[in-house]
C-alpha cells in the first residue's frame, strides 16, 4: 500500500563537543502539521506510556512527532550524573532545529514541562512565534531543581551536595535505585529559572496537573499559571490524579489537550 504511515524513525544526532559530545537518540514520525515534540521527565525515557500513546495518536491522526531522550536518559549516551538543565535544553534545542519543520505542539511531562517552557521561548527568539502551536504540559515541574528539590532538602542533604558535590536520591520509580542529585545540577539551575517573572509565549498552553500529586504539588501548577498572561490558558486540575498522569482516563484527557491545540 503506497498510502500506508510510515512508522517512526530511530536516529542518533551528536551534540556538543569535546568532552561534552554525546549521542541523542530520536524518534521522528514524518507527517502533517502542526507536528508534536515529546520532552519526557526527569529519569524518564521515550518509551514510556505517555509518549508511546501520543505516538500512536499522532499515527492515526497522520501528524507528524518527534520524542527523544535526554542524554544520561533511556537510549541516548552520557552519563546521567552530568546532566543539567542548560545540557538538556541544548539537546532540545538541537532535535528541534533537526527535526521540526513548521509550527510545534510542545508536550511535556514533569521536567519537560521546565523544558517545553525554556524550549519555547528560545524558538520564538530564534524563529518567531509562529513557530509554536501551543503548549501541553503535564504536572509541570518548572523551577523544580530549586523549589520542589533544593528548598526542601534537609541541612544534612544540602551539606552533603555541598561537600562531596554529590546526594544519592532514594528513588520511588523505575528499578528503585537511588540516582545522583549533583551540585552541579543544582547550581546550574539556577540559571534557567521561570517563576519569577511573567513567561510570555504567545501561544496557547493547557496544564493538567493531579491534585494527589506527591512530587509536584497542585500549588506549583496555580503558580505557573500565574506567570503566564490570562489569554488562552487552561489548567484542568484532576482530583484523583498523580505525578503520572499515565491511566487511560489520563491519557485521554492528554489527547483532548493536544488534539484541542493543532
Amino acid at each position: 500500500m503506497s498510502d500506508a504511515i510510515p512508522e517512526a524513525v530511530l536516529d542518533f544526532i551528536d551534540v556538543g563537543e569535546g568532552t561534552s559530545a554525546r549521542r541523542i537518540a530520536v524518534r521522528s514520525r514524518a507527517g502533517k502539521g502542526p507536528g508534536l515534540v515529546w520532552l519526557g521527565g526527569f529519569k524518564s525515557d521515550m518509551l514510556g506510556g505517555k509518549a508511546v500513546a501520543l505516538d500512536a495518536w499522532a499515527k492515526d491522526h497522520g501528524r507528524a512527532m518527534v520524542r527523544f531522550d535526554y542524554s544520561g536518559h533511556g537510549e541516548s549516551g552520557g552519563d546521567f550524573a552530568d546532566g543539567t538543565i542548560g545540557r538538556w535544553l541544548e539537546e532540545c534545542v538541537a532535535v528541534f532545529e533537526r527535526f521540526c519543520d513548521g509550527p510545534q505542539v510542545l508536550i511535556g511531562s514533569s521536567m519537560g514541562g521546565w523544558m517545553a517552557l525554556l524550549l519555547a521561548r528560545e524558538i520564538k527568539k530564534r524563529y518567531g512565534a509562529a513557530s509554536l502551536a501551543g503548549l501541553v504540559l503535564i504536572a509541570p515541574a518548572p523551577d523544580f531543581t530549586e523549589e520542589l528539590m533544593w528548598k526542601n532538602f534537609s541541612p544534612a542533604v544540602k551539606q552533603e551536595i555541598e561537600t562531596k558535590g554529590v546526594w544519592m536520591r532514594p528513588s520511588e520509580y523505575g528499578d528503585g535505585s537511588p540516582y545522583p542529585i549533583t551540585r552541579k545540577l543544582i547550581e546550574e539551575g539556577r540559571n534557567h529559572l521561570v517563576l519569577g517573572s511573567a513567561i510570555d509565549l504567545g501561544c496557547p498552553v493547557r496544564i493538567l496537573q493531579g491534585a494527589k500529586d506527591p512530587d509536584v504539588p497542585w500549588q506549583h501548577a496555580f503558580a505557573l499559571t500565574h506567570r503566564l498572561p490570562a489569554d488562552d490558558v487552561v489548567l484542568t486540575m484532576i482530583q484523583d490524579g498523580d505525578h503520572r498522569l499515565s491511566r487511560p482516563q489520563d491519557i485521554a484527557r492528554i489527547l483532548a489537550a493536544v488534539a484541542e491545540i493543532g
